[in-house]
C-alpha cells in the first residue's frame, strides 16, 4: 500500500542469480540515488518469500513474513508507483517442493506439500500452495501492458560486435510438429460480453452435474474463451511423433510452458513422459502409482522413486533403448528433456534451437537435428515458420539485422491460458458448460475423461489501452506495425472487432497491418533480414514468446530487453528482462564462486525508472541520475565490461564495479547539476584510484565454493560476504 514509509522506488527481492546479483548492484543504486533525495527500497517477491508470507499460522513472531506482493499489488494500482521488477521463479511443482524442503531445513515449520491430499486439512493447505506455483507473481503486478524493446545502446553493441550464430542448411531435418486437430487451438469459442455477468462452470455428466468453479465475475466488454485438448488425440500424437523422430534420425524433444501455464502444460508434460514410456506404464502403472509416481512431475522424479526395483528399472532401461535418442538438458549429467517439466522452456528453448541452426544436444554430447514437438498449433506456427524460413535463407546477421520491438496485452491478467484457475483436467466424460447468472449458456464442449479444458479472458480496458499503445509507439517510431492476431481463429477474431474501430476512429488504420502468426513471423524476420525494423503487436502468450525469440537472435539474450509496463494508473513497473532467473548460474557460483548473471536488463531498467522518477515527481536531478545511467551502461558495453563466462575472469560484481565508475564518471562530468557533480567527483576519482586493489579484491574468492546459506532462502550476512569481496569498493560507496 501506498503510505509514507514507500519507497520512491520499489526494487524486488526475487530468485536465483539477480537477487545473488541483487547484493552487490543494489547497495550502489542506494548510494547513488540518495545523493537526489531518493529512497530505494525493496519487496519480497521471491518464491521462499511467498511461501512464507502464505503460512504465519506456521512460523514464530520473528519468522512471520509481511505479504509483499499483495503490497505491490495494491501499489501498481497508484500513479505513484515505480517498480524494478527482476525476473523471479515460476515455481513448478519440483521447485516448490525443494524450496519448502529447504526452508523446514532451516527451521520454519511448514507444512509438507500434499501430492495426493486426501483430507480437509491437506486441501486446504494444497490450496494454498497451488497460488505459489506458475506465474503467480505477474500476473498481480502487470496492471499495465508491455512495452519490450532493445535499448539502443544494447542493439548497437549487438551490431558492432555480432555474435556467433549457428549454420543454416537447407538439408537439415529440424522441423516443428503440432496436432493437426483436437487441440485448444482447434476447439476454441469465444465472446465478448454485451454486459456484466459472472459465469460459473460446471461438467455435466451421466452421474450428475459437478460444479468446477462457482463463479467468475466479467465486467462489460470482457472477451471471454473456452477450449480443450483432447487427451486422446495427445496420446496418438505423442507416440506418432516419437516413431517419426526415430525414422527421421533426429533428436526428440518436447518444448512447454510449465511454469507459467502452470495448469495445463505440466499435465501434457506428464502425457509425454507416459508416451515415451508407454510400455513400463502399461505393465507397471498401477505399482508406479502406488509408489508416488506422478509423471507430470517428470522423469527425473520417476527414476527417483522406481530407481529401487529392478523390474521397473529395466523395464525403463528396453524401452529406451527402442527411442530415438532425446533432447538433453546436459548430456554430462544424463539429464533429459523430459526429467522436469520446468528444465525446457518453449520460449527460451526454441530460440536457441534455431539461433543454433536447429541443433540441439543430443545424449552423446554431440549436436543433432531435433523435431521439435508443440502439441497446440496455436502457436507453434511462428517456430515452424521460422525454421522454414531460417533454412531457406540462412541464419540472421546480427551485424545488419533490424529489430522486431513488442506491444504485449497483459494488463489485468488477460490471456492467462493454462495457468488460470479456469483450467481443469476432465475427471470423466461428459459436457462443460460456461453459464451465466441469466441462464444463458456461454460456451460448451464434449469433453472425455482426462481431457484439459480451459477458458481465459481479456477485459475492454486492456484491450484499449492495448491497442492505444500500440498506436504511440507506431508514431514515436514509424516502424511497420502487425497486428498478431488471426481472423479464422476465434479469440483473435473477437481482437480485431476492437482493433479495427480503434485505429479507424484515430485515423491510422493504414499504418497498421493485421495478420496471423505465420503470417506475421515471414514478414517480420524478411523485415529486419532487410535491417528494417517492425513493432509485433501480440496477445499475452506471444508477447512472452516473441520477447525471447528476436531477442536471442538479435542480441544473443533476451535478459538485455527494455521492458516498460505504462500502469493503467498511472505509475510505472519496469522489468529487466525476458531471461529468467538463471539458476544454472547459481549453481557456478556455488561451486566456483564466479556469477556470469549480466544486469544489463537492470542498469537499462534503472535507467527508464529515474528518468518516469523524474517526469512524475519533477525531480531534476533524477532525470541527470538516470541520464548518467544511460551513459555508464554505453560505457559497460564499449569498454567490453560485461561478465565472462569462465572462472578466473571478470564476472557479475567487476561488471558493479565498472558501472558505479562510469556512473560516477558521467554525473562528475555533467554540466546540468553542480551538486551532483561536486559529490561525485571525489567519488570517481576513488574508484578510478582504487582499480588495481579492487580488481584483485573481487579476484581473489574465484575458483572456491561460495556458501549464501540456501538456494532459495539465503542469509543476508553470507549472500552480502560473498557478492561484495572487496573492502576498497565498499568503503568507497559506503
Amino acid at each position: 500500500m501506498v503510505n509514507a514509509n514507500t519507497p520512491d522506488i520499489v526494487y524486488t527481492k526475487v530468485d536465483e542469480a539477480p537477487e545473488l546479483a541483487s547484493a552487490s548492484l543494489l547497495p550502489i543504486i542506494q548510494r547513488f540515488a540518495k545523493a537526489a533525495g531518493i529512497t530505494v527500497g525493496t519487496k519480497d517477491i521471491s518464491l521462499a518469500g511467498r511461501i512464507l508470507a502464505t503460512f504465519p499460522e506456521s512460523l514464530t513472531a520473528d519468522q512471520q513474513q509481511s505479504d509483499d506482493l499483495a503490497e505491490l499489488g495494491e501499489l501498481v494500482k497508484t500513479p505513484e508507483a515505480n517498480v524494478i521488477k527482476l525476473p523471479n521463479i515460476s515455481a513448478s511443482v519440483p521447485q516448490l517442493v525443494a524450496a519448502v524442503t529447504e526452508l523446514q531445513s532451516q527451521g520454519f515449520a511448514l507444512p509438507d506439500y500434499p501430492e495426493t491430499p486426501s483430507t480437509d486439512a491437506e486441501k486446504a493447505v494444497r490450496a494454498k500452495y497451488d497460488t505459489l506455483k506458475g506465474s503467480a507473481v505477474n500476473p498481480v503486478l502487470r496492471e499495465g501492458n508491455s512495452d519490450r524493446r532493445a535499448a539502443a545502446a544494447v542493439k548497437n553493441y549487438a551490431q558492432n560486435n555480432p555474435h556467433r550464430m549457428g549454420k543454416w542448411e537447407a538439408s537439415s531435418k529440424t522441423r516443428v510438429a503440432s496436432m493437426s486437430g483436437s487441440d485448444f487451438f482447434s476447439n476454441e469459442v469465444s465472446a465478448t460480453l454485451p454486459k456484466a455477468a459472472t459465469a460459473k462452470i460446471v461438467l455435466e455428466t451421466a452421474n450428475g452435474e459437478t460444479v468446477l468453479k462457482e463463479a467468475v465475475s466479467y465486467p462489460a466488454g470482457t472477451v471471454v474463451d473456452a477450449t480443450f485438448m483432447s487427451a486422446a488425440a495427445l496420446g496418438t500424437f505423442l507416440a506418432d511423433e516419437i516413431e517419426k523422430t526415430k525414422a527421421e534420425g533426429t533428436l526428440f524433444s518436447l518444448h512447454m510452458k510449465a511454469t507459467m501455464m502452470k495448469v495445463s502444460d505440466p499435465i501434457i508434460f506428464g502425457h509425454a513422459v507416459k508416451a515415451w514410456l508407454a510400455p513400463v506404464f502399461e505393465q507397471f502403472g498401477d505399482k508406479m502409482a502406488e509408489m508416488g509416481v506422478n509423471p507430470n512431475q517428470g522423469m527425473g522424479a520417476l527414476l527417483d522413486i522406481v530407481k529401487g526395483d529392478a523390474d521397473i528399472m529395466a523395464a525403463i532401461e528396453a524401452v529406451t533403448a527402442t527411442r530415438p535418442p532425446m533432447y538433453m538438458v546436459d548430456s554430462d549429467k544424463g539429464i533429459t528433456n523430459l526429467h522436469v517439466p520446468s528444465d525446457v522452456i518453449i520460449d527460451a528453448s526454441m530460440p536457441a534451437l534455431i539461433r543454433a541452426g536447429g541443433k540441439g544436444w543430443g545424449p552423446d554430447g554431440n549436436e543433432g537435428d531435433t523435431n521439435c514437438v508443440i502439441p497446440d498449433d496455436s502457436y507453434a506456427p511462428v517456430y515452424d515458420e521460422s525454421v522454414k524460413f531460417f533454412k531457406a535463407n540462412g541464419a540472421l546477421n546480427p551485424a545488419t539485422a533490424g529489430t522486431v520491438q513488442n506491444i504485449g496485452l497483459m494488463a489485468q491478467k488477460a490471456e492467462e491460458y493454462g495457468s488460470h484457475p479456469t483450467t481443469f483436467e476432465m475427471p470423466e466424460a461428459g459436457t462443460v458448460k460456461m453459464i451465466l447468472d441469466d441462464g444463458t449458456v456461454l460456451h460448451s464442449h464434449d469433453v472425455e475423461a482426462n481431457d484439459i479444458w480451459r477458458s481465459a479472458s481479456a477485459r475492454q480496458a486492456p484491450i484499449e489501452d492495448w491497442v492505444n499503445l500500440a498506436i504511440a509507439r507506431q508514431k514515436a517510431t514509424g516502424y511497420r506495425s502487425i497486428f498478431w492476431l488471426d481472423a479464422s481463429r476465434a479469440h483473435d477474431a473477437e481482437l480485431i472487432a476492437y482493433v479495427k474501430p480503434i485505429l479507424e476512429a484515430a485515423g491510422v488504420a493504414d499504418k497498421f497491418e493485421i495478420m496471423a502468426p505465420r503470417d506475421a513471423t515471414k514478414a517480420s524476420l524478411e523485415t529486419i533480414t532487410k535491417g528494417e525494423n517492425s513493432i509485433a503487436i501480440t496477445g499475452n502468450v506471444l508477447r512472452d514468446y516473441l520477447t525471447d525469440l528476436f531477442p536471442i537472435l538479435e542480441l544473443a539474450t533476451s535478459a538485455k530487453m527494455l521492458s516498460i509496463v505504462k500502469l493503467m494508473n498511472g505509475g510505472g513497473l519496469f522489468e529487466t528482462g525476458a531471461g529468467g532467473s538463471a539458476p544454472k548460474h547459481v549453481q557456478q557460483l556455488q561451486e566456483e564462486n564466479h556469477l556470469r548473471w549480466d544486469s544489463l536488463g537492470e542498469f537499462c531498467a534503472l535507467g527508464e525508472s529515474l528518468q518516469f522518477l523524474a517526469d512524475a515527481r519533477s525531480n531534476d536531478k533524477a532525470r541527470v541520475l538516470g541520464q548518467a545511467v544511460d551513459a555508464a551502461t554505453q560505457g559497460i558495453l564499449d569498454n567490453n565490461r560485461s561478465p565472462s563466462r569462465k572462472v578466473g575472469e571478470p564476472d557479475n560484481r567487476d561488471s558493479h564495479y565498472w558501472f558505479a565508475r562510469y556512473w560516477a564518471e558521467a554525473l562528475a562530468a555533467q554540466g546540468d547539476d553542480a551538486e551532483l557533480a561536486a559529490e561525485f567527483g571525489p567519488v570517481a576519482k576513488a574508484l578510478a584510484e582504487g582499480e588495481t586493489a579492487i580488481i584483485a579484491e573481487l579476484a581473489a574468492p574465484q575458483g572456491k565454493p561460495a556458501d549464501t546459506g540456501g538456494y532459495f532462502h539465503g542469509d543476508a550476512a553470507k549472500l552480502a560476504a560473498v557478492m561484495q569481496p572487496s573492502a576498497t569498493l565498499n568503503a568507497i560507496i559506503g
